[in-house]
Parts: C-alpha cells; sequence; structure tokens
C-alpha cells in the first residue's frame, strides 16, 4: 500500500473564529499499513501541541514496528481487537479491544496487529506533537537495544 500520509484537503477545514470543524474527517490517508481520516494537525488547522484522527487497520493488518519520538500517544479503539508486541525485540505482548484506551509513552518500540481476518480495528488517535507522523520511525526487532 502507498503512503500518503501529507495527504490533506484544506477544502474541508470550516474556520468559525475559534472553533475549527473538518465535518467527517476528512479525506483519507495510509501510513505503515493504517488507512487514517485525515482528522486535525498542524498541517490544516494549525494546531501546535497536538493531533488526533481516526485510525483503521485492515482485517490481518499490522502497523508495523516504529516508535514514536519525543510525543505521547492515546488510542481508544473503537472497534476490533488487536495485539501489541513492544518493547525491546518487540518480546512483550498485550491485547486490547473495543472500549480500551491506551498510552503508548515516547521511545518505546511497538507493532500493531488486527486479530481478526474479517474485521477492521478502528480507534480514536491523540498525539502530543502536532506533526502527527513527523517524529517517528521504524524500529528492527533484530536491533540491539
Amino acid at each position: 500500500m502507498k503512503d500518503d500520509k501529507d495527504k490533506v484537503d484544506l477544502n474541508a477545514v470550516e474556520d468559525h473564529n475559534g472553533i475549527v470543524t473538518i465535518r467527517g474527517g476528512g479525506v483519507k490517508r495510509n501510513w505503515n499499513g493504517i488507512h487514517y481520516k485525515q482528522g486535525m494537525s498542524a498541517k490544516n488547522v494549525g494546531t501546535t501541541k497536538l493531533s488526533a484522527n481516526i485510525a483503521t487497520i485492515p482485517p490481518g493488518g499490522v502497523a508495523f514496528a516504529h516508535i514514536h519520538v519525543d510525543f505521547e500517544l492515546i488510542l481508544y479503539i473503537l472497534e476490533g481487537k488487536v495485539r501489541h508486541e513492544f518493547g525491546p525485540g518487540l518480546k512483550t505482548t498485550l491485547e486490547n479491544e473495543a472500549g480500551d484506551f491506551i498510552y503508548i509513552k515516547p521511545g518505546v518500540p511497538h507493532e500493531v496487529f488486527n486479530m481478526s481476518d474479517t474485521e477492521p480495528v478502528v480507534a480514536f488517535v491523540a498525539r502530543s506533537s502536532a506533526e502527527e507522523w513527523d517524529n517517528i520511525i521504524p524500529y528492527d526487532r533484530n536491533q540491539n537495544d
């Protein structure tokens, strides 16, 4: 799948002088095996400290191993069930499902698997970075930590 993470639709942004709206979440984008609704960030509404969007991992999909550098992330799973492999060498596992909040600390390597071959995982994602993906690096599970 081609990454088009930087695709934004500025025409979808409604600025009401203090409250900004993007109806329906804006255009869909792809990054690292995940489909995102555009959401809000510095790229389209001028945020300075946070970004948020809706992420979908397709059935059987994987958000490949990566690290968030210098920002926090909170997820709320709306639909589906995931398995996280995380920490040095991605040797620790944890399962989460719809209704769970998840906090991922900066610098923690992790990979996320949709546990269903038939249903997507849908999550609300909030980051303490206005730049969305700009401070994310790939992680090789075989590297020495």
